[in-house]
């Protein structure tokens, strides 16, 4: 089997159908862009199972992801006769990247959060002056980690 994993940009809308034995399937198209000189790469990605209705409403045209699943190439006769070819990436495992795509605009402005003071300089091992507010501080402390910045 090949196994490959891209990262991308969803170029259309998760399309969902059921195959004829009632397990739904979602199809959508990821853009692979191998850089500045080079063209861009279509990945046409078939979703199978429960994971198709929980991810529909994520799965939409300029959402960045990372698929991963096994290659499979389709062949097929096109209306002139002509014999034609397409890889297809048969998903098994989706990351989606950055969150879920915006739907409309925000309406307020998010206030930036206020600036946190440097903790200052001290001989122990950095963590004294950065609050209790950081998750797991006490067992960083105890483990005699030393912070690096």
């Amino acid at each position: 089997m090949n196994n490959l994993t891209i990262t991308g940009t969803i170029g259309r809308d998760m399309e969902q159908r059921a195959m004829p034995n009632g397990d739904p399937v979602g199809t959508f198209s990821v853009a692979d862009s191998q850089g500045r000189d080079k063209p861009t790469i279509w990945w046409n990605c078939q979703l199978f199972g429960k994971r198709v209705s929980a991810l529909a409403p994520y799965l939409l045209k300029g959402q960045q992801v990372t698929v991963a699943g096994t290659v499979t190439e389709r062949e097929w006769t096109d209306k002139e006769g002509g014999k034609r070819k397409q890889m297809e990436i048969r998903v098994s495992d989706l990351a989606l990247q950055g969150g879920k795509r915006e739907q409309a605009a925000d309406p307020a402005p998010r206030a930036a959060p206020a600036p946190r003071p440097a903790p200052a300089p001290s001989g122990g091992h950095g963590f004294e002056d950065m609050g209790d507010d950081v998750p797991f501080m006490d067992a960083l402390k105890r483990s005699g980690a030393h912070l690096v910045l």
